[in-house]
């Protein structure tokens, strides 16, 4: 079989292949990241063989035109072998990146072609795509050997095992309140994986004396936080594969104010007519940055909301925006008993600091 992982941004797609990496011997595996390296066929060609471990003598590595350098590309995958002559296997990350070959002469069908060869060789493969939509449309028909594997969101005891190192920092912390720590970050992040390792990572440099999920969240989110940049990285890379970047910025923007918005009620904001708003919505469902249910559409990031909703506009967000928009995020994910024992934890040992008169920058939800 050949996997084909599929994971949003942050997911853990690359590391898992890596790690994968690390588990051949040397000399019998290839990674090859695509996005970083898809530019032109010709281009593509030679930095897939030049970084080969595998022997690249009876290749053709002058090709004539885009064609053709996909063609040995393609041939190399399908024949090439180590050097004692064994099947050898390749990992190829971000695959649906080749669509950017497409616009070559005699390139039309890139993705379909290479699958066929991936499908018809005695090698051994394992692929990965951020693009979900694309990749099911992709397949739904798609060769045989091929086989989607979802990379799942992390669950609750996932979330506690990534903080424990974190956590164990904090020895004045009983085991109940690490849980709920942990209960209130696979909340917030709605178990995603690069979001809790950012959280992770944060906690300690932001309060090394009592760990608090949403203040930490709430710095992350400023305009020169890490999970603000991770944010940013998973708009722009997506709009960027999608086509309308205007107007399917603006339908998000939509959405960020108010989620849960029918077709007609989008256009009418939008001011387009409900054929052309139902052509952008498609483009923004193709790249998983919305989803519909029952004809409503909403984020498929939850924080991805919160961020648009604090960084498309034409100012960077006050600190005291950032907190507002955090803490309403959190009262809609975090159930009340949770917050309640979260401030409780989060002031432990801060009242004789505080400072008469000094407004507190990072204050917890109040939930009536």
């Amino acid at each position: 079989r050949i996997p084909v992982m599929l994971g949003t941004c942050g997911t853990g797609k690359t590391s898992l292949l890596l790690r994968l990496r690390e588990q051949y011997a040397s000399g019998t595996v290839q990674h090859i990241d695509v996005e970083r390296c898809a530019t032109t066929p010709e281009r593509f060609l030679d930095a897939v063989i030049g970084s080969s471990p595998f022997p690249v003598n009876s290749h053709n590595l002058s090709p004539a035109n885009p064609r053709e350098a996909f063609k040995t590309f393609t041939v190399f995958l399908d024949t090439a072998r180590t050097s004692d002559g064994k099947p050898c296997t390749f990992l190829l990350d971000e695959i649906l990146e080749l669509r950017t070959f497409e616009s070559f002469p005699g390139l039309r069908h890139v993705l379909r072609e290479l699958l066929e060869v991936l499908n018809d060789s005695a090698n051994h493969f394992a692929l990965t795509t951020r693009y979900v939509r694309r990749a099911h449309r992709l397949l739904r028909d798609g060769p045989s050997r091929l086989e989607i594997m979802h990379i799942p969101p992390l669950s609750m005891s996932d979330v506690s095992e990534v903080l424990s190192p974190t956590l164990s920092e904090y020895k004045q912390l009983a085991e109940n309140e690490r849980n709920d720590i942990a209960s209130t970050v696979h909340a917030l992040t709605n178990g995603h994986a690069g979001y809790v390792r950012i959280l992770e990572e944060s906690m300690v440099r932001i309060d090394a004396r009592s760990p608090d999920p949403i203040s930490t969240l709430t710095a992350l989110l400023a305009p020169d936080g890490a999970l603000s940049a991770a944010c940013r990285f998973s708009y722009e890379s997506r709009l960027q594969r999608a086509r309308g970047y205007g107007a399917l910025k603006a339908i998000l923007d939509i959405l960020g104010q108010n989620e849960g918005l029918t077709l007609t009620q989008i256009s009418n904001q939008l001011h387009r007519t409900p054929g052309s708003t139902k052509d952008y919505l498609s483009w923004l469902e193709d790249v998983d940055l919305i989803t519909s249910h029952q004809k409503h559409y909403s984020f498929t990031d939850p924080l991805l909301r919160v961020w648009v909703r604090l960084h498309c506009h034409t100012m960077p967000p006050e600190q005291d925006d950032v907190v507002r928009e955090v803490q309403q995020y959190a009262a809609e994910r975090i159930p009340k008993e949770e917050a309640s024992q979260a401030l409780a934890y989060s002031d432990t040992g801060k009242e004789d600091q505080a400072v008469p008169g000094e407004h507190k920058q990072w204050d917890i939800i109040e939930i009536d």
